[in-house]
């Protein structure tokens, strides 16, 4: 049957990423504790295309993300991204995989359990020189107290939750649970699926002595990576939905090797 993707396309003009969006489809990633956590990804997969072909294959890219199912790992996404090159003679490519990552969780008093969520990324591309980069994402909730509000109130201060956004570039491998329990221990306090009464006093009150801005965040997290030889870049945000104002709060830092 004709190839109509094939064919020569005459308008000069080169496309950066071509490929497929929103892909869902099931992955098994690594978990510290149990070792393997299966999970539901979101994926896009792009090439660039020469300016003189029409069209990429689309197909081709679930083909390939088909024969590394359900593993995905540095290594495999390294090995995924030269496939995509090699089989569409693409000079770049480009792969992301966003997934929830789930965490059991003890209240920090009664010790009841739960299961947590975090909202995960794995990005990766290579260029035209095959050169790898790989980059982790974990977006975790936090809860954060005011320290202006406490300063100035005679009772309480006013609270929310937040998100604080890391990225990471690395030398060795390094887990999402490590990520996900850095940027909680530099927030006021962290968020819980299940409290008892005895734990919502715990958490209001460790709140209450640990106020921080959303600066406050960003610089604490920055401060401890920065401190880590295996970290070779990192992208930190934290957002917070003010309680009391009709905006939220950010503030982000950008670092590369601990600079």
């Amino acid at each position: 049957m004709k190839d109509v993707q094939n064919q020569r396309d005459d308008r000069n003009i080169a496309i950066d990423k071509v490929g497929i969006k929103d892909l869902r489809y099931p992955i098994s990633v690594m978990d510290r504790r149990q070792g393997r956590q299966a999970t539901v990804a979101t994926i896009n997969m792009y090439v660039d295309l020469p300016h003189d072909y029409k069209g990429t294959h689309m197909s081709r890219f679930v083909e390939m993300l088909h024969l590394f199912k359900p593993d995905v790992s540095l290594k495999k996404i390294s090995e995924i991204l030269v496939e995509m090159k090699t089989h569409l003679n693409a000079a770049s490519a480009h792969i992301e995989i966003a997934f929830p990552y789930f965490m059991e969780k003890q209240a920090p008093r009664s010790g009841a359990m739960g299961i947590m969520d975090y909202d995960c990324r794995i990005l990766g591309s290579s260029d035209a020189h095959d050169e790898i980069d790989l980059v982790s994402e974990v977006a975790v909730p936090i809860s954060s107290v005011c320290p202006c509000s406490k300063e100035i109130s005679q009772h309480g201060a006013h609270n929310q939750r937040g998100k604080v956004t890391l990225q990471t570039r690395f030398k060795r491998f390094i887990w999402m649970e490590d990520m996900i329990e850095l940027v909680e221990s530099c927030a006021s306090c962290e968020v819980y699926s299940v409290l008892k009464r005895v734990d919502e006093k715990e958490v209001t009150e460790r709140g209450f002595s640990n106020p921080k801005f959303v600066e406050d965040i960003v610089r604490d997290v920055a401060a401890r990576l920065k401190r880590d030889d295996n970290i070779t870049w990192f992208s930190v945000s934290a957002e917070n939905f003010e309680s009391i104002h009709n905006h939220s709060a950010y503030a982000q830092i950008t670092s590369t090797n601990g600079n």
